[in-house]
């Protein structure tokens, strides 16, 4: 529901902030006080287009910004999670327009699109009246009214979900066939380089394993005589180190004999030794072992030449060449076995078709049935809202196809055009004068003919209907007498399950709100100026008795604005 609205420099607005409630708000005011500027800033609010003409006189820029309670509300959840919006119990939209033409959209302080606020708008608010934002008069809503009338929730998320799947495998096929000329003309390509590849067969990281090897092979005879001359030096040679170290070993020996705190010294001495002959016996070893094989020395760099060549025609690495061949090996693959993939799929689309035609058809069914229910309880509502001689019609169409679309479902070995709705196109048609043939609703209603026609199918879809908030401008335009009280009545009614936000002239539609707001409009500093009050009880009490009698208020209007109050 909308908890505050806040308008600064629209129009005749100065600055205004109000905080509306549950149940049946009415806003009532003489006739250009600003009750229409109202109603137009709350479009904004709903995404629709917005015009630097309205910003008011000597200002720079306008702003509405309304906060709405969306606790609860999956839908508005789900379009803020989907854009990376923060979710919160409060939702926050306000809209700025500026004379510098650059008209900015927020959602919880964060700049938006304004598709998205027009997404928001969509699920938060139904407004009725000269608007655009009017679901009634969109033709492609009317399926949804008898769907949530005839409770067809989970039969849809069936259909739904086959349709999408369906819709995922002829994807599938379209990409496959468009990938099949493509493929065959790169098959003979493929299978050259998979064969040059596969003939080298390299492994991962075999290059670097190679250059290290081919390094050792390279400089073998430095080894070799590197290996030899520490060997001597340490070991083998006149004056080794290892003989060195044993005349310092048997002078140690001599002292620590004399002198026992030389023994420490002594013991170290013997270990440098025995470590000095181990390094001595590790390098022969290392020496012995060094094998000088031109033939295997050749083959290394045979083999690094063939890798290297592969790297540098297949992507640099020999991981992007491995990568490459596993790639074009399933593309060749592929190409081999069109057919099967390609008969596999269509296998799929074709149980999908039978299985969504089995979907749809329930739910045409249940729209068929339902339909007429609706025709028959949207004409009692409309009479007794002043609309007595309506005929109103739920016309249904599905089309079968030629063998040309693809666009089909299967019901009953028939093919049926279908979209994410099923296989039925649904329109509200009605006459409201006796004689005139029906027209499509969106094309022959007046402003308050749609607002009581909509008002007649919120009060038979009440309990069923998602949106949280409906606003009407002039639903009771042409009606007075005990068709207002009717119109009040199904308001109230209606309120009991949404909140309403209703502009009204008739004391008997008022006499009902829950809430009551007066708007006016006086001079400030020789400027006009729009504002709304909240009114007490009291002042209730008098607004009601004036639109009985007029500005003069009498004991006899007082009276009978307490008896339309129930007080």
């Amino acid at each position: 529901m909308l908890k505050s609205l806040e308008i600064k420099d629209y129009a005749l607005i100065e600055h205004l902030h109000t905080e509306f409630g549950k149940g049946l708000n009415i806003i009532t005011g003489e006739t250009g006080a600003g009750k229409s500027i109202l109603i137009d800033a709350m479009s904004l609010l709903l995404g629709e287009r917005a015009s630097t003409e309205v910003i008011r006189k000597g200002a720079q820029k306008s702003f509405v910004e309304g906060i709405f309670d969306v606790a609860g509300n999956k839908k508005v959840k789900a379009v803020l999670e989907e854009n990376d919006i923060d979710f919160l119990p409060e939702l926050i939209v306000r809209r700025e327009i500026s004379l510098k033409g650059s008209n900015r959209c927020f959602i919880n302080d964060s700049p938006v699109p304004l598709q998205i606020i027009k997404e928001i708008g969509d699920l938060l608010v139904d407004l009725h009246g000269q608007h655009e934002h009017q679901s009634l008069l969109k033709v492609e809503t009317h399926i949804d009214f008898i769907d949530e009338f005839a409770g067809n929730q989970s039969i849809l998320d069936q259909y739904h979900s086959l349709f999408q799947k369906l819709s995922a495998k002829k994807t599938e096929l379209k990409k496959l066939l468009e990938k099949e000329a493509s493929l065959k003309e790169k098959k003979d390509i493929y299978d050259f380089q998979i064969k040059e590849i596969d003939s080298i067969n390299p492994l991962p990281d075999e290059d670097e394993k190679l250059n290290n090897e081919l390094n050792i092979l390279e400089n073998s005879e430095k080894l070799m005589e590197l290996s030899e001359q520490i060997y001597n030096e340490l070991y083998d040679a006149e004056n080794s180190v290892v003989d060195k170290i044993g005349e310092v070993k048997h002078k140690l020996k001599q002292l620590s004999d004399i002198d026992k705190s030389v023994s420490e010294s002594a013991e170290e001495c013997e270990s440098a030794l025995s470590i000095i002959k181990e390094i001595a016996s590790s390098i022969r070893s290392y020496r012995t072992g060094i094998d000088i094989d031109p033939a295997e020395v050749e083959g290394k760099r045979e083999r690094l030449g063939s890798l290297n060549l592969l790297k540098k025609k297949y992507g640099g690495s020999i991981k992007n060449v491995i990568d490459h061949r596993e790639k074009i090996g399933k593309e060749f693959d592929l190409a081999e076995n069109f057919s099967n993939e390609i008969s596999g799929i269509k296998t799929a689309i074709d149980s999908l078709r039978t299985l969504a035609g089995t979907a749809a058809e329930k739910l045409s069914e249940r729209r068929e049935k339902i339909a007429v229910k609706v025709e028959n309880e949207v004409k009692k509502v409309l009479a007794r809202l002043g609309i007595a001689d309506a005929s109103f019609k739920v016309k249904t169409e599905n089309l079968t196809v030629d063998n040309v679309s693809d666009d089909f479902i299967i019901i009953q070995k028939k093919k049926f055009l279908a979209d994410e709705n099923g296989i039925d196109k649904i329109e509200f048609y009605i006459s409201t004068n006796p004689g005139e043939d029906l027209k499509p609703l969106s094309k022959v209603a007046s402003g308050g003919e749609v607002s009581r026609i909509m008002l007649s199918l919120k009060s038979i879809l009440a309990k069923s209907d998602k949106l949280p908030l409906l606003i009407f401008d002039e639903i009771d335009t042409g009606v007075s007498g005990r068709i207002a009280q009717k119109v009040g009545q199904a308001l109230n009614e209606l309120a009991s399950y949404h909140q309403i936000i209703a502009i009204t002239h008739l004391p008997q539609i008022a006499g009902l709100a829950n809430h009551h707001f007066s708007v006016e409009k006086k001079q400030v500093n020789n400027r006009v100026v729009s504002s709304i009050k909240k009114l007490s009880d009291n002042e209730r009490i008098e607004e009601v008795a004036k639109l009985l009698s007029g500005e003069k208020i009498t004991e006899e209007s007082l009276q009978g604005a307490k008896l339309l109050m129930n007080k």
